[in-house]
Order: structure tokens, then C-alpha cells, then sequence
């Protein structure tokens, strides 16, 4: 008995042995999946609308949500994107319905119209309809887990850990792709289906219009921004009250041909397995390869008529949107005064290759007067190897190596006399919807790419002082004197 006793507490000794080792791993894995929690969140920064404040918007959004036959979102937020999504807070893990929300782009509004829209709206309640909205956040967690995951695997990988940490991230990277593989899969699927459901009650041409219109005004947008409403963020000045995002829809118009090119082509990327939408030409052909419907694509107007109040509505979507730092700075009073100001702040804190080449020849600032002196000295092309130059230029002669320096030069110095002609208050930028804006010399009659007056003569004086034998004297005739101290 007593051998039989000492082999049961072996026994049970061994078995928790094993027990304190799963123990022990298991608390670390319970850990780590706690760190990895993600909060559910609500989407980007918007304006929430009631339906007192937008009645025409609501009456579409409930019409829409009835004709599809789902619930309609309980909530409608305006955002600043080129977007529109729908989501949805289940409850029991999916299996119970929760609150609905519609985040709608007020930039697709300026560029659609009410057709457009209705396609727009029917794809996304196809995901109500599909069912997708209320697996959607798990699922998107899950891929946000995964992602984490496998991110610090590579980590471990990088920092040189031991055999098996290795090898265990490798099995954890492997499973996590085969999991994006599969759940993006399905969500490709699912953006087919509410395409489907949008043609079904927005009518073939319509959806297929939409489709191809948002990548246009996605690119359009992106272009948008970074050119004209955060054109002032360096000399922190904003666009006019409302024009932030109400100046999108004056360059759709005034590039309309420029965008009308952009609708002949649809984007041609490749599909990857990792991609959760399919690529939009692929669904496009899909859509216009469904019977015709007799719907026409331009029915009822511009989407932004919708609105109650656009200009209101703009200007409170702002308030919304730009937050912080940026929501305080100072509003230029027309779009000429916002260009004029933040081109003088950036040729006044102007930083080329050429200024940080000319520090080391000059004991001052690096200012156009300093660089005069030095080609009038004749160190011009042992200033220019300091530049960073191309391959040709390093390696060829010197005949070769001028050739081939002598455009960034040109750049650099036409640069600084704009400088010293802004810093002198005598620059006229000409603001334009439709082109580059233009800047006006002192006593010319067009712009800076004309060849006529001062430009013709800038041009001149800038390939005289470059040349082999350079001369500065008819750049120096150009320049405004000095002001001397009073």
C-alpha cells in the first residue's frame, strides 16, 4: 500500500507539474490578449445632423433604408472625407441587433449627384442587409489583433531572440495570414453583394457611375488639400469661414477637363489576397455588364443640395473637424490673401541645398548678395560640389559636371531672388481654381514662365551669372536696392 501511495503522489506531482506549466503559460497569452484589446471608437471626427437640422438628407436616408428593406441608422455624421460607411454596435457578439450609424463624407456630396448618392447610400445598407455591419467590428478587431501580433513577432525576430521564439513567431505569422486571407476574402464578397444591391435600387448606371466617380474625387481631394485648403498651415492662417472643405467643390468646377480625363481610365492595380475591397475596375465591368434598367446617373441634381444650409453646414463642420491648434488660427479674408501670405513665409524661411552649401562659404546668413560675391570670386562650381549631385555629375569632368549641375542651380537661384523680391514687399501672387498660381514681378505684364519684361530679363540676368565666365551684373541691376537704415 505504502508503494502504491508514493506512486499516486508521483503521479499527482507530475500532473501538476504540467498544470503549473500550462498555468504559467497561460498567464502571459491572458495577458497579452488584454494589452491587445482594442476600443470599438465611432469613426473618424464628424458633425452629427438630426433630422431637424437636415430634413431633405434624412428623408432620403429613411426612404433608401425602407426600400432596402433594413432599419435605418439611428445616427448620420458628416465627415471631411471622400467616404461614406456604416456601422453598427451588436450585442452577444453579433447575434443581437444594436445602434446604426452613417458617417457621410461631405466632399462625396459636393461631388455627386443625388443619383450618385442613392447608389452610394444602397451599397452601404447592403451591408445592413448582408448582415456583414454586425460581424464587422469583431472581425476587424480580430485582423487588428492578428496584425499586432504578428508585428511583434518580427520584432522578436529582429531583436535576435532564441530558436524557439523564432520559430513560434513563424507559426503565429503563418496562421495570421491564412486568417486575413480568409476574413478579407469574405469582405471582398461582401462588397460585390451591396454593389449588387445598389444597382437593384439605385439602377445600373448610377451605381456603375458612382464607382467610377470616387476615386476621382478621392484623387481630387487628396490634390485638394495639400495645394490649396491647408496652403496657409505654414504661416498658420486657414482658408475664409466654411471654405475649408466649401472650396472643393469651386476646383471640381474649374478643373472639370482636367477631371474628365481622369473618369476615362479606372485605377488598374492588381488584386492582392490582402486587398478588403476588390480592385473598383473589376467591379465596375461587373455593374455595367448587368441589363440596363432605364435609370438615368444625373437624376436629381448636385448631392450638396441636399443639404438645408451647405454654407452653414461647411463652416460647422469645421468647428468639428479642426480641433486644437489648428482650429485657432487666424482666417484669411479671401483665398489671393491666404496664397499671398503663406508663399511670403515660405521664401522667407527658404532652405535649399544651395543656402546650406553657401554656409560654408560665408560667415553671414546665406543670402543672394553672399552667393553674388562668390561667383563674382569665381568659387561658383567648388560651391556646387558641395550639392547633392547625381551620379554623372560626380563621376564626369568638369565641362560634364556643370552641364549637369546647372538646372539645380538655375532653380536654387531664381529662388532667391523671388526671395529678395518678397522680402522686399514688391512679389503680386495671382490666386487661380484652374492652374498654378502665377506670381507677378515688379513691372511686368504676365507671369514668371512668360518671356516677356521683367521675366524675360530675370531669366537672362539668372543664365548670365551661371554661365562658364559668369557675370552678376545684370542680376544686381535687377535686384531693389538696399533699404538703408533711417
Amino acid at each position: 500500500m505504502g508503494a502504491t501511495l508514493r506512486a499516486l503522489r508521483a503521479l499527482v506531482l507530475l500532473c501538476g507539474f504540467y498544470l503549473l506549466s500550462l498555468v504559467l503559460l497561460a498567464v502571459p497569452v491572458v495577458r497579452g490578449m488584454s494589452m491587445l484589446r482594442t476600443s470599438r471608437g465611432e469613426g473618424p471626427p464628424g458633425l452629427p445632423v438630426t433630422e431637424a437640422d437636415e430634413p431633405r438628407l434624412w428623408v432620403l436616408v429613411r426612404e433608401l433604408a425602407a426600400a432596402m428593406g433594413t432599419r435605418a441608422p439611428d445616427a448620420v455624421v458628416l465627415t471631411g472625407d471622400v467616404d461614406a460607411a456604416v456601422s453598427e454596435e451588436p450585442r452577444l457578439l453579433g447575434l443581437r441587433p444594436g445602434p446604426r450609424r452613417l458617417h457621410l463624407g461631405v466632399p462625396l456630396l459636393t461631388g455627386l449627384t443625388e443619383a450618385g448618392l442613392k447608389a452610394v447610400l444602397a451599397h452601404e445598407y447592403g451591408h445592413f442587409t448582408g448582415g456583414d455591419t454586425r460581424l464587422s467590428a469583431l472581425a476587424v478587431r480580430g485582423r487588428v489583433r492578428i496584425g499586432r501580433t504578428v508585428g511583434r513577432g518580427k520584432e522578436i525576430d529582429t531583436a535576435g531572440a532564441g530558436i524557439t521564439c523564432r520559430l513560434t513567431a513563424a507559426v503565429y505569422t503563418a496562421y495570421a495570414r491564412l486568417c486575413m486571407r480568409a476574413t478579407l476574402s469574405a469582405a471582398r464578397a461582401q462588397e460585390y453583394a451591396a454593389d449588387l444591391a445598389a444597382a437593384r435600387i439605385a439602377g445600373r448606371d448610377a451605381t456603375a457611375t458612382a464607382l467610377r466617380e470616387i476615386p476621382v474625387l478621392s484623387a481630387a481631394h487628396d490634390f485638394y488639400l495639400g495645394s490649396y485648403a491647408t496652403l496657409g498651415l505654414p504661416a498658420r492662417q486657414l482658408p475664409p469661414r466654411g471654405q475649408f472643405f466649401g472650396g472643393f467643390g469651386r476646383m471640381l468646377t474649374a478643373r472639370e477637363t482636367e477631371l474628365a480625363g481622369l473618369r476615362e481610365e479606372l485605377p488598374s492595380e492588381p488584386g492582392s489576397p490582402y486587398d478588403s475591397h476588390p480592385p473598383i475596375a473589376d467591379r465596375v465591368r461587373r455593374i455595367e455588364a448587368l441589363p440596363a434598367d432605364g435609370r438615368g446617373a444625373e437624376d436629381g441634381g448636385p448631392a450638396l443640395a441636399l443639404l438645408a444650409d451647405p454654407a452653414r453646414t461647411l463652416a460647422a463642420l469645421e468647428d468639428a473637424v479642426l480641433t486644437g491648434e489648428v482650429g485657432q488660427f487666424e482666417r484669411a479674408g479671401e483665398w489671393g490673401q491666404l496664397l499671398s501670405t503663406s508663399m511670403a513665409v515660405g521664401l522667407a524661411s527658404l532652405d535649399t541645398p544651395l543656402h546650406r552649401a553657401l554656409a560654408c562659404y560665408t560667415e553671414g546668413l546665406p543670402t543672394l548678395p553672399a552667393l553674388l560675391t562668390v561667383i563674382d570670386e569665381g568659387r561658383l562650381w567648388q560651391l556646387a560640389r558641395r550639392l547633392p549631385q547625381p551620379a554623372l555629375a560626380t563621376a564626369g569632368p568638369d565641362r560634364e559636371f556643370r552641364e549637369a549641375v546647372r538646372p539645380v542651380l538655375r532653380d536654387a537661384l531664381q529662388s532667391m531672388v523671388l526671395a529678395e523680391f518678397s522680402a522686399r514687399s514688391l512679389l503680386n501672387w495671382e490666386f487661380s481654381w484652374s492652374r498654378p498660381a502665377a506670381v507677378r514681378l515688379p513691372g511686368s505684364a504676365s507671369d514668371l514662365d512668360g518671356e516677356a519684361g521683367t521675366e524675360a530679363a530675370l531669366h537672362a540676368a539668372v543664365t548670365a551669372a551661371l554661365a562658364d565666365r559668369p557675370d552678376t551684373g545684370p542680376l544686381r541691376a535687377l535686384l531693389p536696392p538696399t533699404p538703408q537704415p533711417a
